[in-house]
């Protein structure tokens, strides 16, 4: 399925320039939030900055293979990949490597792969092969169901796995299906779902079920669409089943950690000491990132000169908090040219997608967007506190080879679909 790529080199360069601007700088505060002592050897392969330096080489032949395979390759064979996806999952049960934590991971080696972080993918390409195939927007439950239970598999594997942070990026393909047509009562139950689970957990799910009882009634009479008893005694009961099954999921569900960084994000813990205790415990990672951000100023402290970076102050800053080396290092200037260069990614990802002829191209489009964008959403806003502390790479920029490697699969898969449109002109 290898095609000679000669005549094929009109691909869309400004999401590739994009990417690999994202993915240099990356590196850069890699580098800066790994390196050890006051001399830096650019080429240690057994710090951080080395390893990642290795996986980008390669992912140079990484692009280059999957640029000349065939882009029917893809649409035909999705749901292979799919299976093969799910099936490495499966395998994690049995030869899983556990890693703070979450057995997400093989080890083979003297490397570890991480297989969550590929089904992202491969669930991106099942879901655009079968909306695809529907030929029409997803009107019916029948295929609403179907395309369900193919997000929902793997998100319930990697949950089994306790890696919450994966998981949720699986919400990400509502805004696939909304795209394609999903009806508007879905966004609607779920923003009521998380306001519910919110004001249950902060103020109890006898007031929460107060509140919707007196919105409900306020709706019933006061909207020109009127609601009939039936619907509005079903929503009711629907919003006393969520307000008291939240509670119930918090205390009885959750492990205790994932309780304290909940307790903490919304202030719930009343005793002043616990209270100390769990920030101590659990917020040390994120005070010192906030603190390390709101250092840099307006125009950084300068590459390598970061001293909460250089100071190692914020444990695995080279991971899930990279984001506060940038803030340090390079202040408002640099973060804002992260962030802006991510949204312009994502811009690019989704205005291309719109210009797709193919609907398999433009909903897997969309997949990837709406991936990288959670991703994005939830590291920034964990570093800066704005969400709970949920472990989630921020794309191209953390250190990881299967993160990096992840998404440039999920990207330049869709920028050979995207060249199909391209070339025909």
């Amino acid at each position: 399925m290898i095609r000679d790529t000669n005549r094929h080199f009109k691909f869309d360069w400004i999401t590739i320039i994009l990417f690999f601007l994202l993915v240099g700088f990356g590196w850069l505060n890699i580098l800066s939030a790994s390196h050890t002592g006051t001399t830096v050897n650019y080429f240690d392969f057994s710090q951080p900055f080395g390893k990642q330096l290795i996986f980008i080489f390669l992912t140079f032949g990484l692009i280059i293979l999957l640029l000349a395979i065939d882009s029917k390759f893809y649409e035909r064979f999705s749901s292979v990949i799919y299976i093969v996806s799910m099936l490495s999952l499966v395998g994690l049960f049995i030869f899983g490597k556990n890693v703070n934590g979450a057995t997400s991971w093989y080890a083979i080696g003297g490397m570890t792969i991480q297989p969550s972080e590929f089904a992202k993918t491969a669930t991106a390409l099942a879901v655009a092969k079968y909306v695809s195939d529907l030929n029409t927007n997803i009107n019916s439950l029948k295929d609403q169901i179907r395309t369900f239970i193919i997000i929902i598999i793997p998100a319930v594997l990697v949950l089994l796995q306790n890696d919450t942070g994966s998981t949720i990026v699986y919400g990400a393909f509502f805004f696939v299906l909304y795209r394609e047509g999903l009806p508007k009562y879905y966004l609607t139950i779920g923003v009521a779902v998380i306001l519910l689970s919110i004001l249950s957990l902060k103020f109890g799910a006898i007031i929460t079920t107060g509140i919707a009882f007196l919105f409900v009634i306020g709706f019933h009479f006061l909207s020109k669409k009127k609601l009939r008893i039936f619907q509005s005694v079903s929503i009711l009961i629907a919003a006393i089943a969520i307000s008291f099954g939240v509670k119930f999921f918090y205390q009885s569900i959750l492990q205790p950690h994932q309780q304290d960084r909940i307790s903490l994000w919304l202030r719930l813990e009343k005793d002043p000491e616990k209270l100390e205790k769990m920030k101590q415990t659990f917020a040390y990672n994120l005070n010192e990132s906030e603190k390390a951000i709101s250092s840099g100023g307006f125009t950084g402290k300068g590459f390598m000169e970061g001293t909460r970076t250089t100071g190692k102050f914020v444990p695995e800053q080279h991971t899930d908090y990279i984001f506060s080396t940038v803030g340090e290092e390079w202040g408002f200037l640099g973060s804002a040219f992260v962030v802006i260069t991510f949204v312009l990614l994502l811009l690019r990802i989704l205005h291309l997608a719109e210009l797709q002829k193919s609907q398999f191209s433009r909903v897997y489009g969309y997949g990837v967007a709406s991936i990288i964008f959670i991703h994005f959403l939830i590291n920034i806003g964990m570093v800066m506190g704005l969400i709970p502390t949920i472990g989630i790479p921020l794309p191209l920029f953390s250190y990881g080879g299967s993160g990096l490697w992840a998404f440039t699969i999920l990207i330049f898969i869709f920028i050979k679909l995207d060249s199909n449109r391209i070339n025909e002109w």
